[in-house]
């Protein structure tokens, strides 16, 4: 067991989707700031070339891919799986961290099996309310899970030292003031909508339509829409034929100069963005993912509202002139907006980062 005073060597297995990467990183990035040595673990992918191009540590690599195909997928699955804990059981031995942190995603699964395996400390974090395979496997043996939302608890049943230490987020986000509500009968009320880094066709579609109805009454109005690829010039030209005052693109890389001009987020319901939208106060209307595995987002945005944080509707009920109307309505109760900010504020941890670096430090010197 290491001793309170020395650095340690943590693992950290955060392959996989930028939802596990970049609060991977977020949390390594605190922990490298303790003075402890850190080591990636990724799985191969893409996106992960470029998330860590620039990060000083040094990275692993265990090929690994989820599930697919359903129950015809579970064979080929379960043979990745072993190959991936076999290789990351031979490169472990020769130079055992003292704890492993996994971020949730597939890509972890080899890492963590191998340091079981070999008596290494295991903190897990679930970054949505209901959770994944990985998270539900690994829980009850593993010595710490960090978890986002309350709601995992009961999801786990009691079968983890759960602890809530919220979404790990990147310092460029969480050290930002809070925007103050702005007055709308002054200063143009600003709407964000967002589907998810790949867009959402139906969340587009109705959300531009229903702008553009609004603003056939209300001028006062001006829209950030981040589309996806597939939606960006149609989104744009919409806008543009109405006269709309609009920003549009695919997608936007640094969330922090957006953020704090909103006064109105309609958007899906991922953890990240979840996160995000409570660290910097912004009431929304949450439209969960339909689809979603294990339909967490739908759990996701039912927390955020049970605690009026938010307003939520399911997508297959979003109507044009329902969300017109919704918004407008928004425009003219700050009070409501103000009570979802003041919500969102009590609902969330920009500090979570250091909570699960804490989780990682216990774990390990506890041995």
């Amino acid at each position: 067991m290491a001793e309170n005073t020395q650095p340690l060597h943590i693992a950290v297995a955060c392959g996989g989707t930028g939802g596990h990467i970049f609060p991977g990183l977020a949390t390594a990035e605190v922990l490298d700031g303790r003075g402890h040595r850190i080591t990636l673990w990724m799985a191969g992918k893409d996106i992960e070339a470029k998330a860590v191009q620039h990060v000083p540590w040094s990275k692993i690599t265990v090929s690994s891919r989820g599930w697919e195909g359903g129950w015809k997928g579970a064979p080929g699955f379960f043979l990745r799986y072993m190959r991936a804990a076999a290789k990351s059981r031979a490169i472990m031995s020769k130079e055992l961290p003292d704890a492993i942190l996994a971020m949730g995603s597939y890509a972890g699964m080899g890492p963590v099996k191998a340091g079981l395996s070999l008596g290494i400390p295991v903190v897990l974090h679930e970054a949505n309310s209901v959770p994944g395979r990985m998270i539900s496997h690994f829980a009850q043996r593993a010595n710490r899970v960090g978890a986002t939302f309350e709601m995992t608890r009961h999801e786990l049943k009691g079968k983890a030292r759960l602890h809530l230490t919220g979404m790990p987020l990147r310092p460029e986000l969480t050290q930002l003031s809070l925007p103050g509500i702005h007055d709308s009968t002054k200063t143009p009320f600003h709407i964000l909508c967002m589907g998810g880094s790949r867009g959402a066709r139906a969340l587009n579609l109705i959300t531009r339509r229903a702008v553009r109805e609004l603003y056939g009454r209300e001028k006062n109005i001006f829209i950030t829409h981040l589309t996806g690829q597939e939606d960006e010039e149609s989104v744009r030209t919409c806008y543009a034929n109405a006269g709309v005052p609009h920003r549009v693109s695919a997608f936007e890389a640094d969330m922090s100069t957006v953020y704090p001009d909103i006064d109105l987020a309609i958007c899906r319901a991922g953890a990240s963005t979840c996160a995000e939208l409570s660290v910097f106060g912004i009431p929304s209307l949450l439209v969960p993912y339909p689809y979603a595995a294990r339909n967490h987002q739908q759990v996701n945005a039912e927390e955020f509202y049970r605690y009026r944080a938010a307003d939520m509707i399911e997508e297959r009920e979003l109507e044009v002139e329902w969300l017109a109307e919704y918004i407008e309505g928004c425009m003219y109760t700050p009070e409501r907006l103000l009570r979802m900010r003041d919500a969102l504020r009590r609902w969330a941890k920009p500090d979570a980062a250091s909570r699960l670096a804490d989780l990682v430090e216990t774990a390990a010197r506890e041995g």
